[in-house]
């Protein structure tokens, strides 16, 4: 007797490419001005004092706290860049899009502090429309994530007509304040677990605010 035909392997869909922008960290408030003065002992102080300087993810860390950490280390967990690209592009407010290893020195956070992030600011708008321009083509087949606040046009005003379809957020995002989505960013690390996505252009990206994360089991 035969045996019987075994059945075709089901095909391997290969995760799509994955790109994330981060908004920036605020660098106009009081723990940026922790690191401004020249008495400032911090190590992240002294770094940033020093010929090196210190890099914009760990800045922009300390700055923003939970919200901004939760961001940097979720999207260093899911990029998934195309060919050798970078998957990782922090919006800063005067300087385009950076990666977040970029050293950056004191004089660069009173920089970012002294512009506002509003798309009719062309000390803001210009350079991030002109990174985009020159990264966009490479991300043709890629999905592009914003991480930052989708109820504003800080972002999307900018980002959308560029990006159009290809622009994605966390749909868990809406109706969450920064600490929550902070929080939630970190908890899917330590899970191995992506949010969902979905399109910016035509989302519902206001809505009520969801029921508090439960404690980590310790």
């Amino acid at each position: 007797m035969a045996a019987p035909a075994k059945e075709p392997a089901a095909a391997v869909t290969a995760p799509p490419f994955r790109v994330f922008l981060l908004s920036p960290a605020d660098c106009s408030g009081k723990r940026a001005r922790l690191l401004q003065g020249e008495g400032a002992d911090h190590d992240l102080a002294r770094r940033l004092r020093g010929s090196e300087g210190a890099e914009l993810g760990a800045v922009f860390s300390f700055v923003s706290s939970l919200y901004f950490r939760g961001k940097l280390a979720y999207a260093r967990a899911f990029a998934r860049p195309p060919g050798g690209r970078a998957g990782i592009h922090v919006i800063t407010p005067c300087d385009g899009l950076k990666p977040p290893e970029m050293p950056i020195r004191v004089r660069d956070i009173e920089r970012f502090g002294s512009v506002e992030v509003d798309p009719d600011e062309g000390r803001y708008s210009r350079p991030l429309l002109r990174d985009l321009a020159a990264l966009s083509p490479a991300w043709t087949e890629a999905e592009v994530v914003l991480l930052g606040s989708v109820a504003s046009a800080k972002y999307a005003d900018l980002l959308a007509p560029v990006l159009g379809p290809r622009l994605l957020f966390p749909s868990d995002f809406v109706g969450r304040g920064d600490m929550s989505r902070g929080g939630l960013m970190l908890r899917c690390v330590q899970e191995g677990r992506e949010l969902p996505y979905v399109p910016l252009v035509g989302s519902e990206r206001r809505g009520p605010r969801p029921a508090r994360l439960t404690p980590v089991a310790k």
